[in-house]
């Protein structure tokens, strides 16, 4: 530190300026943060990428980027009813084209006259458009059987990810031992780490029971929240159900056990339920905290506090991400459309016409929404002000969000086609799944447990000391050293388990199960084959 001030004194000598924002001014919560599914072993996928667009020379011919959900990227179709209901919400004078089905256009129409100026382009109300939260609060009515939602405890958000940090941001306060502690499952999901350092919160680890099939232990938990209050007061439990990285489905037994402790232990509940539709093993199904907790009655119903959340961007729907390609049903409507649409596209797949026309892509949609239980109504109104700040959430993200929850009826033209592509895109990670689990387990020093839900297999692997060593050489996590040397040798990126979270002396990494299953059977016998390679050099 001294010497940089000498050297910015020096500057100021030479006449030169010294910088206003370095790493010594900077704020010490952002340095901290961390966020593994797009750090460094990613930052030298792009790398290589690019170094064989150059022609260089490498054991492989692509990357496969098995390190993040992202569903399109890896070659899942978009859901072709949501796509066309985009693509009218967005240029309107395809609400004339006759290649679209009724139920589309109505769809369209419906939520345009819920928009300022019957446009996407508009700003909407903080917390999302009235009659989406509306179809949300039916949605979720729906899903848990009966249940009453009230719209007005659903904010709408820039997929789940902001709604998550937004409601810590109300829950983190104090300094020292007063410094709110937040319980998060380990592994976890590399959001709650870096969301927690940045807002200078303190980290409570519990360890999923790895022996257990990444089950949630309650006597685990109450052991992390003894131990964390000689150094915070703890006041929220996460919970991610189904697992990310893990990929384990909470049985309902075990999500009353946790509202019990969490009842009787005065913490807020926070339920990342992202991944409710992704439930594949035989006997797993998904419960939603919300029905749970309502069931269980008075005191749990109308005490415990609970923020739960859903995003578009996983489920069969996958729209996380940025869209290739425009398709314009007439040519003569091309040279009218807009150079841009407010942040939004209009993507593929459409109903194919004669002719089509690429045009630019500017963004990925990202849509959720956050339900708040027994939150205080006070606190309530502190956190609409908050989203305030940011005006709204993207508004091609709300439409989307519309679509899932509310999808075409039994009785309207589009649901036949919907339902089948639901399906096949629901039957494919199952298959996915099983297969993962499978080869995994069919290779030596590799142990994967079941891949109940969710997208993604966190295998287990053994390491050799040496391998362990020669990674303490180099400075690097050993399954890190694991993973970036798999990269360079096969052009797998997956990402190592420490960026997750893992217990003392086991290594992991998680691996998406995305590819197309051709894709995914030869990675999975390239990444065995890797395994075996690695572990025979370094013994």
């Amino acid at each position: 530190m001294a010497s940089r001030v000498n050297d910015q004194s020096q500057a100021s000598r030479n006449g030169l300026k010294g910088k206003v924002l370095t790493l010594d001014t900077m704020n010490p919560c952002v340095r901290r943060v961390e966020y593994a599914v797009r750090g460094p072993i990613v930052h030298r996928a792009l790398e290589l990428e690019q170094e064989l667009r150059q022609g260089v020379k490498k054991p492989f011919t692509e990357v496969i980027r098995a390190n993040i959900g992202d569903a399109q990227a890896m070659g899942q179709r978009p859901i072709t009813f949501f796509r066309q209901v985009l693509a009218l919400c967005v240029y309107p004078k395809l609400l004339s084209s006759p290649d679209f089905p009724e139920d589309v256009k109505r769809r369209a129409e419906r939520i345009l006259q819920a928009c300022g100026g019957q446009s996407l382009g508009a700003y909407t109300i903080s917390s999302g458009i009235q009659l989406i939260r509306e179809d949300v609060a039916q949605y979720i009515e729906r899903r848990d059987g009966g249940i009453p939602a009230d719209p007005n405890n659903i904010f709408l958000s820039t997929g789940a990810s902001d709604a998550i940090v937004t409601v810590l941001k109300l829950l983190v306060a104090g300094d020292g031992r007063a410094r709110t502690g937040v319980l998060i499952p380990i592994p976890q999901y590399p959001l709650y780490s870096a969301a927690l350092a940045e807002l200078d919160a303190v980290q409570v680890d519990y360890y999923l029971d790895e022996e257990r099939a990444w089950s949630l232990d309650i006597a685990e938990l109450r052991r992390a929240l003894c131990q964390a209050r000689d150094r915070c007061c703890p006041r929220v439990l996460c919970v991610i159900n189904p697992g990310n990285p893990t990929g384990q489905v909470q049985t309902r037994e075990c999500i009353e056990a946790v509202i019990r402790f969490a009842f009787e232990e005065g913490l807020f509940l926070m339920a990342d339920e992202v991944y409710q539709d992704n439930v594949y093993a035989e006997g797993s199904q998904f419960h939603s905290f919300k029905k749970v907790l309502t069931e269980m009655g008075p005191p749990y119903a109308t005490q415990q506090e609970l923020a739960s959340f859903h995003s578009v961007s996983k489920g069969y729907m996958g729209e996380c991400v940025q869209a290739q390609r425009v398709v314009v049903v007439k040519p003569e409507l091309v040279e009218n459309f807009p150079d841009h649409c407010h942040g939004s596209t209009v993507p593929d797949p459409l109903p194919r016409p004669a002719s089509t026309h690429a045009l630019p892509c500017r963004c990925g949609f990202r849509g959720g929404y956050v339900e708040v239980v027994n939150m205080d109504a006070e606190v309530q109104k502190q956190m609409a002000k908050l989203m305030s700040v940011r005006l709204c959430p993207p508004v091609p993200g709300q439409a989307l969000l519309d679509m899932v929850v509310s999808p075409p009826a039994p009785s309207e033209p589009s649901f036949k086609q919907f339902q089948a592509e639901r399906q096949e895109v629901l039957a494919e990670l199952a298959a996915k799944a099983k297969l993962t689990e499978q080869v995994f387990n069919e290779a030596p020093g590799i142990r994967c447990n079941p891949v109940q839900g969710a997208m993604y297999s966190f295998p287990r692997v053994q390491l050799p000391p040496r391998a362990v060593q020669r990674a303490q050489e180099l400075g690097l996590a050993p399954d890190m050293f694991f993973c970036l040397r798999l990269l360079e040798e096969t052009g797998i990126c997956v990402v190592p388990g420490s960026g997750f979270g893992q217990q003392e002396g086991t290594y992991h990494f998680r691996m998406t199960i995305l590819p197309p299953i051709e894709k995914l059977r030869l990675l999975l016998e390239k990444l065995r084959h890797f395994h075996a390679k690695f572990t025979k050099e370094y013994s």
